[in-house]
């Protein structure tokens, strides 16, 4: 299992921000600020969990944070997916949840993410996002699916910085590349 507060080359950030802020509540019902500190607090303990080991703890409570999130906030149900693929111990499981990462990337827009942080480049996503697509297939004995992923990973190497970050998924690709050849 890899380290939770990067997962997989996934950008770092707090899984629990809400999604609209400042949206009113209905009367009765928590505002945006109870709202996102629970969703921290879910965040929180999903990471505590993972760092600790265990995995199932972390995986109940990210899957409840990715039940509070929503349909809306696909940025953070990206996060959140990357990061719970990584806590699976069934590889169809964790095939599963890459796949919801993509998707979810898919429909994020570029002025979605600058709300979270100026910087962030949708493209960015997609080196790690089809590598772990290819990691799986490879796993699951599908090299053919496996070979097809990292091709779009590859051609999408050009959206990475030019940092560790970049370099590791970089360094990535090509050890995989080398296991399929």
């Amino acid at each position: 299992m890899s380290d939770v507060s990067g997962v997989r080359g996934m950008p770092r950030g707090e899984l629990g921000r809400s999604a609209e802020p400042g949206e009113p509540g209905e009367p009765g019902e928590p505002g945006p600020e109870e709202l996102a500190l629970g969703r921290i607090e879910l965040g929180l303990d999903g990471v505590r969990a993972a760092q600790r080991g265990r995995t199932a703890e972390a995986r109940a409570s990210f899957e409840a944070l990715w039940e509070e999130l929503g349909e809306r906030d696909v940025f953070h149900r990206c996060v959140l997916a990357h990061y719970l693929a990584d806590l699976q111990d069934d590889p169809r499981a964790e095939l599963e949840w890459d796949r919801r990462a993509l998707a979810a990337a898919d429909s994020l827009t570029a002025e979605r993410a600058a709300t979270y942080e100026s910087a962030l480049q949708v493209r960015a996503f997609y080196p790690s996002l089809h590598l772990n697509l290819a990691s799986d297939h490879l796993k699951l004995g599908e090299p053919d699916l496996a070979r097809e992923q990292l091709e779009r990973a590859v051609r999408s190497l050009d959206a990475l910085p030019e940092d560790a970050y970049g370099a590791g998924i970089r360094s990535a690709v090509d050890e995989l590349r080398q296991r399929l050849r």
